[in-house]
C-alpha cells in the first residue's frame, strides 16, 4: 500500500509540474486583482467535458465527465475534472466517482495532445444466485492522448498507461473520446 501511494504522490506532482511548467510563462497575481496580462481569468477558464452512453446485450454504461480548463496560452491549458460512471451488465454492476487532472498542449491549431491523471473509487457488485459480493477500492489511471480539434470539440484516442485489467473501470486501456469545452 505505502508504494502505491507514493507512485500517485508521484505521478500526480508530474503532470502537475508539466502542466505548469510547459506554458513558458511565470504568472503573478497580487490579491486585489484576477488579471492576467490584461485578462479576466474568467475569461480564460473554459467548462465542458464529456458524456457518454453505450447500450447493448442486456448491457448499459453511462459516463458523465464535467470539467473546468483555464488557458494559459493558445497553446498550453490545465484544469480539474469530475467523473461520475455507471456500468450493469446481467448481475453485475460497477459505479466509479473520482476526479482527474487535465493538461492539453495544441502544437497546431488542429492537434491536441492530453494528459489526463484520474483516481477512481470503485463499487462493484456481483448479484449471483444466493451469494453477493462487493468489493469498493481506490484505481488511478493515467491517460496519453492525441485528438483532432476543430475548435469547441475534439475527438481522438487516448491510453491508459497505469491500465490494470483486474481493477481498471474500463474494459481497455485504448479509448476513443470526445470532449467539447466552451
Amino acid at each position: 500500500m505505502f508504494s502505491y501511494t507514493n507512485r500517485t504522490s508521484n505521478i500526480f506532482l508530474l503532470v502537475f509540474i508539466i502542466s505548469f511548467c510547459s506554458s513558458g510563462n511565470l504568472i503573478a497575481q497580487d490579491s486585489k486583482t484576477t488579471q492576467v496580462k490584461g485578462k479576466d481569468f474568467w475569461q480564460s477558464v473554459r467548462f465542458g467535458g464529456s458524456l457518454g452512453l453505450n447500450f447493448g446485450n442486456n448491457r448499459f454504461t453511462g459516463i458523465i465527465a464535467p470539467s473546468a480548463i483555464y488557458d494559459f496560452n493558445e497553446i498550453v491549458s490545465a484544469g480539474v475534472g469530475l467523473n461520475a460512471a455507471y456500468a450493469k451488465q446481467d448481475e453485475f454492476r460497477t459505479t466509479s466517482l473520482g476526479g482527474s487532472v487535465i493538461a492539453l498542449i495544441n502544437p497546431v491549431r488542429f492537434l491536441q495532445v492530453s494528459v489526463e491523471f484520474q483516481e477512481l473509487n470503485i463499487h462493484r457488485k456481483y448479484e449471483l444466485i444466493g451469494l453477493d459480493l462487493e468489493e469498493k477500492y481506490w484505481v488511478p489511471a493515467l491517460f496519453a492522448g492525441i485528438g483532432y480539434n476543430t475548435g469547441n470539440v475534439t475527438a481522438g484516442i487516448r491510453y491508459d498507461l497505469l491500465y490494470d485489467d483486474e481493477k481498471s473501470f474500463y474494459s481497455s486501456a485504448l479509448m476513443p473520446f470526445v470532449s467539447i469545452y466552451f
